[in-house]
């Protein structure tokens, strides 16, 4: 088949998570036989932080503005089995308004970022990528957030067929490595600065690392303000692109995940950090939310912390016990949580096989 997608980015994976998620969905698609065009507007900070420029199977199209794109964009939604729009796509509005005027095409729309959609929504708030009209216009609304999120999804915004479509890993980016002694440390943290993360970072990693001051805590990612409370034993990696991620992982035995606070209350919303590190063999220790049971067994597959005594306990447990859940942890990834896995599962929720 082929599909037309209106999104945030392909071609940078600064500050976002977008773009490495459609990075291992795009392969992936292209692989089982599909084709992917895939429309970017292409801003400034993204241009200046560009780690790809082609994808094997997907069309990227970086467009200037709306107008200038808008001709070509008609032309390839008109001849697509399927076409796409995401949230944060920067002309989602327009995007979505000609998506839903083009006879032929099966129309899909993909919040990758539900729980903030419903928020804003909810506080009366403009949500600039949704069409007027809501999400009933669409034949399939998919969330990468699930649980209460998909009956919100129907009742607020009027979607008619709503799935989740969860988060995933691409196996050949993220794997087992060798370590760089430019990451090492003894717990690691990967994920742009988000103040709505920032108390559970204090609470799960940075009191951690004042209470154990022998242990080497490392954090990787960009936007960190300049008035961050580093400490003497909290070493930083600036914003590193998925090619490196592999090794960052691999260099602490045990990397921690913070889910954005509006994402934890939701529930059913797993970063694509957890897939990624598991992928890659190190251990998760994770804050707690409602379905994180979902995707790894707490205890067995991953490590969940309420507070700073808690997690100062598991990053003082033997390393063979942190070894044992970290290899539990990638079998289960590498069984239900692939972008092979997610391909499959978006292509049936669409109903077209290649």
């Amino acid at each position: 088949m082929k599909l037309v997608i209106f999104g945030l980015t392909l071609s940078s994976s600064w500050g976002n998570g977008h773009a490495t998620l459609w990075r291992g969905l795009c392969r992936a698609l292209a692989k089982q036989g599909h084709r992917i065009v895939f429309f970017e507007r292409d801003v400034p900070y993204y241009a200046l932080h560009r780690d790809l420029r082609e994808l094997p199977g997907t069309d990227l199209k970086l467009y200037a503005d709306w107008e200038s794109t808008l001709p070509e964009a008609r032309r390839e939604v008109a001849d697509a089995d399927a076409a796409m729009v995401t949230s944060y796509c920067p002309d989602g509005a327009a995007a979505g308004e000609l998506v839903l005027s083009t006879a032929g095409p099966l129309s899909v729309f993909y919040d990758l970022d539900t729980p903030v959609t419903l928020e804003r929504f909810g506080r009366g708030e403009p949500v600039p990528y949704l069409p007027a009209g809501g999400l009933g216009g669409f034949d399939l609304v998919l969330s990468y957030t699930g649980g209460r999120a998909l009956d919100e999804l129907r009742e607020r915004l009027g979607a008619r067929r709503v799935a989740p479509l969860y988060g995933s890993v691409d196996p050949e980016v993220h794997r087992p490595a060798d370590p760089r002694p430019d990451f090492r440390g003894d717990v690691s943290y990967l994920g742009t600065y988000a103040a709505d993360r920032q108390e559970a970072l204090e609470r799960l990693f940075l009191q951690p690392a004042r209470r154990l001051p022998a242990k080497r805590f490392v954090i990787g990612g960009a936007q960190y303000p300049v008035d961050f409370p580093w400490g003497d034993n909290v070493f930083f990696v600036r914003h590193l692109p998925p090619a490196d991620h592999a090794a960052f992982y691999a260099s602490s035995p045990l990397t921690l995940n913070v889910t954005r606070a509006a994402m934890a209350g939701m529930g059913y919303c797993p970063s694509g950090r957890l897939f990624e590190a598991a992928a890659c063999g190190t251990a998760l220790l994770s804050d707690s939310w409602e379905g994180l049971d979902r995707f790894f067994e707490p205890g067995r597959e991953i490590f969940t912390a309420a507070g700073t005594d808690e997690a100062s306990e598991i990053l003082s447990l033997p390393r063979e016990k942190v070894r044992k859940v970290a290899h539990a942890a990638r079998e289960r990834t590498l069984a239900e949580h692939t972008a092979e896995k997610r391909a499959a599962e978006m292509m049936d929720l669409m109903g077209t096989h290649p």
